[in-house]
């Protein structure tokens, strides 16, 4: 088979001869400039923990492009780090960067056309603006992650980064020291890499692998060991027979293989978030995929992960156990998967057949899991007319079905402040709005919130709703991505203290319980709050738009 070059666009022909010229400013020789050209896409910085790596990472995958016989060109992108930035104005630009991200991969690759790309993410964001770039770009692709990072020891028991952040709740109970605080502090995050536990960049990189743009092991493989590295050279090897095939992104990005994604999603238990951004990949992908699509596949697909903040179970402990792969196999003696799909190695089938059998206990068999349904649920009501989500697999059962007393307040600091100062008691339900993607604007996580309300020993009593979203390391009744959001007159908006609400995750059902006379009055009498601000951020909520559809841009 002909190789197709892109790159030829740039570097072939007489009329190129000046764009030769300053290739070889790089020092490309002759021979390889009949090679093809492949594009190392990047998320390295030194000061995110998921990232710091990512330099060693793509080192090996350049090492295995040139091995293969290509000749890689490495940029970088932005990346947010969500535990640097969470609770306070940072958080604003950490959903946004998503588009941003997209934006600048497409700039770069169309403006310096390459043959193909080999990805490297590794936190929340960035792995799906990275996705939506390949579905944008359509050309041969695969992804490697940096990893996870292992998981903290404090007292002798392992934790998880949300971990850290509960401590604040329990120091404010006076249940720890300023000992026990230094020592969360210095033992929570003790490698590079994302964090230990099924937060949305673990979320995101098992989904990657799941859909077949990865090689197996990518979502579990620890940031720090030698077989992270070997699989990167793997990758670059295998970027080049993708190139020989020409196989592309959307030949793998299928409908079903999204449906694949999402049943591995509601099995390992994954972050709320990744219905934001399986919704917003989808769309670049061109397939059509909505929040009813994605609670149909929760309602059949069985939990059978259930990691940290749901456990004392890490990454490290899904990989031991055979990771995505043996995940897969499981789900497919139910027909739950479908297996005839490509990926960049071969077909699901094949991935699954070579894959380890579930362990049983980090991996539970299909005759007993964690939930009969799938981790996520999507739920509607008079209070999200067009949805909200709930990761219930990180929800206790004593909370699954309540009704309660509102506790309102316009935006998450607030709230986070009346949980610390004991304004919240057992029966409320925290109502924090104006957060969702042009409300806040950009969406903010809830993690202090949640955190707070665990550490407090509230997660029992007190559920939490809201417009805006959760990090993947959130747990307990904390329902998110509200919309209609009340910045675009959604009824959250109307919602006042002393309210009842009730919240039924089994039969998917979120209402606010008011009379429509007393609603429809309130409506009359209110005036919704925008948000005056400029830059990248006022874009972005010009042009967004609701989170049942991804939160994408217009």
């Amino acid at each position: 088979m002909k190789i197709i070059m892109r790159s030829n666009q740039m570097k072939k022909g007489v009329s190129r001869l000046p764009h030769r010229a300053l290739l070889k400013s790089l020092g490309i020789t002759d021979s390889e400039m009949k090679k093809p050209f492949i594009a190392v896409i990047s998320a390295a910085s030194e000061y995110v923990p998921g990232h710091t790596h990512l330099h060693e990472i793509s080192r090996a995958v350049k090492d295995g492009i040139r091995n293969a016989g290509g000749v890689p060109f490495e940029f970088f992108t932005i990346g947010v780090c969500d535990g640097l930035a969470m609770n306070h104005e940072g958080m604003r630009y950490s959903l946004c960067s998503r588009e941003l991200i997209a934006d600048s991969i497409e700039t770069m690759l169309t403006a310096h056309p390459l043959d193909a790309a080999v990805f490297i993410p590794n936190c929340d964001k960035i792995v799906p603006g990275m996705l939506m770039a390949a579905a944008r770009l359509n050309l041969p692709s695969v992804f490697v992650s940096g990893g996870p990072m292992l998981a903290g020891t404090v007292a002798g028991k392992r934790i998880g980064f949300v971990e850290s952040y509960e401590a604040i709740g329990k120091y404010k109970n006076k249940l720890l020291t300023d000992s026990d605080m230094a020592e969360f502090e210095n033992n929570s995050c003790p490698t590079c890499g994302s964090c230990a536990g099924m937060y949305t960049a673990n979320s995101m990189n098992c989904l990657t692998e799941a859909i077949g743009l990865a090689l197996p092991f990518n979502g579990t493989e620890p940031a720090v060991t030698a077989a992270r590295r070997r699989l990167a050279k793997e990758t670059g090897e295998l970027v080049m027979e993708l190139v020989e095939k020409n196989i592309r992104a959307r030949d793998i990005m299928t409908c079903a293989n999204f449906d694949n994604a999402l049943a591995v999603d509601m099995a390992i238990g994954a972050s709320s978030n990744t219905v934001l951004h399986i919704l917003a990949v989808a769309r670049e992908a061109g397939v059509e995929l909505t929040l009813d699509d994605i609670d149909k596949i929760g309602r059949k697909t069985p939990q059978l992960c259930k990691l940290n903040p749901a456990s004392e179970i890490f990454i490290e402990d899904l990989n031991a156990a055979g990771g995505i792969g043996a995940v897969m196999r499981e789900l497919s003696k139910a027909d739950l998967l479908n297996l005839n799909e490509k990926t960049v190695s071969g077909t699901q089938k094949e991935r699954v057949k070579s894959a380890r059998d579930a362990d049983g206990q980090v991996i539970r068999k299909l005759d007993n899991p964690f939930r009969k349904d799938g981790a996520i649920a999507i739920l509607k009501g008079n209070l999200a007319e067009n949805g909200a989500v709930v990761k219930q697999g990180a929800v206790l059962p004593e909370m699954m079905c309540i009704t309660g007393t509102a506790k309102v307040f316009d935006g998450e600091q607030a709230a986070v402040d009346a949980v610390m100062n004991d304004e919240v008691a057992a029966g409320d339900i925290v109502v924090i709005r104006y957060e969702g993607p042009k409300g806040g604007p950009g969406m903010p996580e809830m993690l202090a919130p949640t955190a707070a309300i665990a550490g407090k020993g509230l997660d029992g009593t007190v559920a939490l709703i809201t417009d805006g979203r959760f990090s993947g390391a959130s747990r307990g009744a904390a329902i998110g991505h509200i919309a209609p959001e009340a910045a675009a007159g959604g009824l959250i908006a109307y919602v006042q203290s002393g309210d009842k609400i009730s919240i039924d995750i089994p039969n998917r059902k979120l209402e606010l319980l008011v009379d429509e006379t007393v609603i429809t009055e309130r409506k009359a009498n209110t005036i919704l709050k925008t948000s005056n601000v400029g830059g990248y951020l006022g874009r972005y909520m010009r042009l967004t738009t609701s989170a049942d559809i991804g939160a994408i841009f217009k």
